[in-house]
């Protein structure tokens, strides 16, 4: 398989987010009246889609962009500025680079499926950082 467990764990939701996104942004433009959930979706695909962006020449490791793509679809990103995202995104790497490498080489080396047990693992590595994040 082109993808390893651990990214099409996390590669379903967030193509499904994008979508959703993607299709109600078309749609949102004709109304003014979004109720919370649609406004939740527009708000969580517009973060998603800042987060997907990435500098040239700096390519990020499998783990690093599971961890992100889980931040992202599990709503780390949901109380963060549009324009923070990229600022979260650095921030999250750095930490997980210095202080939770053991986290990120599990992911490398075990291929997990990011769900149960597993998904309360990086979740609470994410939480970590997520809570001093300003």
């Amino acid at each position: 398989a082109a993808q390893t467990k651990a990214m099409s764990s996390v590669a379903g939701p967030v193509k499904l987010s994008l979508a959703q996104y993607r299709e109600m942004a078309a749609f949102a433009q004709f109304g003014s009246d979004l109720d919370a959930s649609t406004q939740q979706l527009l708000a969580r695909g517009a973060r998603l889609t800042e987060m997907m962006k990435q500098a040239q020449y700096s390519p990020l490791s499998n783990a690093e962009i599971v961890t992100m793509i889980f931040a992202g679809t599990t709503g780390f990103l949901d109380k963060i500025a549009v324009a923070d995202v990229a600022r979260f995104e650095e921030g999250l790497l750095s930490f997980m680079r210095a202080k939770k490498p053991d986290v990120l080489d599990w992911i490398t080396n075990d291929d997990p499926k990011i769900k149960g047990a597993d998904a309360d693992k990086l979740k609470a590595a994410i939480a970590e950082f997520a809570s001093d994040f300003a």
